[in-house]
C-alpha cells in the first residue's frame, strides 16, 4: 500500500466508512428505511413542510410506525441528520495532513452518499431556520471548536471558522449546486490546489 492508498484508508477508516454492519433485524431494517425516507423528504422540502405521511409512504411504512420508532417529526429530523465530524481522528501533527483529511473525508462522504445526514441537514438550512441553527451550532461544536483551540496564533477561531466556510463551499458547489468546474474535477486536483490555502489558515506561523 503506498503512501496515497495509506492516508485513504485512515481518513476513510475516521469517518466510520470501513466498518462491517452486523446483520440488520426487521426492526433495524424499518427503522433504516424510515431514516432514509426522512433525509430525502427534509432535503427535498425543508423541515416545516415534509410530513410524517410522506415520510411514511416514501418508507413503505405506515404513520404509526414512524411515530413508534420516532415521536415527533422534530425528534425524528434531528435523528435522520446526526451526524459526527471525527476531527480528532483525522487531525494529525502535519497541519497539510490535517487539512487534506478534512476535506478529502468530507468530498469523499458526500460523493459516496448524496443523501447523507450532513448533505440533508445543509439542504434543510436552506429553507428552514430551525435546520439552519442545528447546522451553525454542529460544525461550530465539532469543528470550529476543536480545529481553533489546535491553531497557535492570533485569529484563531476566525481562521478555523474560515477553514469550515471554505470547506464547506467547495462541498457545497461541487456536491450539490454541481457547478461545472468543480463538480467535475478531479478530487487530487481539487486538494492540491485547496490544501495549501487551508494549511495557511491553521498554521499561520509556519
Amino acid at each position: 500500500m503506498d503512501e496515497h492508498e495509506a492516508k485513504t484508508a485512515r481518513t476513510r477508516t475516521a469517518a466510520g466508512v470501513t466498518r462491517e454492519d452486523a446483520p440488520e433485524s426487521k426492526g433495524e431494517r424499518t427503522r433504516r428505511r424510515i431514516l432514509e425516507a426522512a433525509r430525502r423528504q427534509f432535503a427535498r422540502v425543508g423541515f416545516e413542510r415534509a410530513t410524517i405521511r410522506a415520510i411514511a409512504a416514501e418508507a413503505e411504512v405506515d404513520k404509526a410506525s414512524v411515530i413508534q420508532y420516532f415521536g415527533t417529526k422534530q425528534d425524528l429530523f434531528r435523528e435522520a441528520v446526526r451526524w459526527e465530524i471525527p476531527i480528532a481522528e483525522l487531525t494529525t501533527d502535519d497541519p497539510g495532513e490535517s487539512v487534506e483529511n478534512y476535506l478529502r473525508t468530507m468530498l469523499s462522504g458526500w460523493s459516496r452518499d448524496p443523501d447523507s445526514p450532513m448533505t440533508a441537514l445543509v439542504r434543510a438550512s436552506m429553507t428552514g431556520e430551525e435546520a439552519a441553527e442545528l447546522l451553525r451550532r454542529r460544525i461550530t461544536e465539532q469543528a470550529v471548536d476543536p480545529i481553533a483551540a489546535a491553531i497557535d496564533g492570533p485569529d484563531a477561531r476566525l481562521r478555523s471558522a474560515l477553514v469550515g466556510a471554505m470547506m464547506m463551499g467547495i462541498a457545497t458547489q461541487r456536491h450539490l449546486l454541481r457547478m461545472p468546474d468543480l463538480a467535475e474535477a478531479d478530487l487530487e486536483d481539487i486538494l492540491r490546489l485547496s490544501v495549501p490555502l487551508l494549511r495557511s489558515l491553521i498554521a499561520p506561523a509556519e
